[in-house]
């Protein structure tokens, strides 16, 4: 018998503090999980930036620079 979505919550609010922290830590690493066609298409992203910087097609910044740029915005 399936629990509703409150029923769940109710029930996870019973829990002890470190049980709620480990059922929470669960929920999230859950929603990380990459598909594998997702992890190959960024593998090969990286790969393909990695060669164009190794031939001068790109220019890498220092990161202060970089995070510089985007906190004047």
């Amino acid at each position: 018998l399936a629990m509703s979505t409150s029923e769940i919550l109710e029930s996870a609010r019973k829990l002890r503090p470190h049980e709620r922290l480990a059922l929470v830590d669960a929920l999230l690493e859950s929603l990380d999980e990459a598909s594998p066609a997702v992890e190959a298409a960024w593998i090969r992203e990286a790969e393909d930036r990695l060669q164009a910087l190794e031939r001068g097609e790109l220019q890498a910044l220092p990161m202060e620079e970089l995070l510089a740029r985007y906190r004047s915005e």
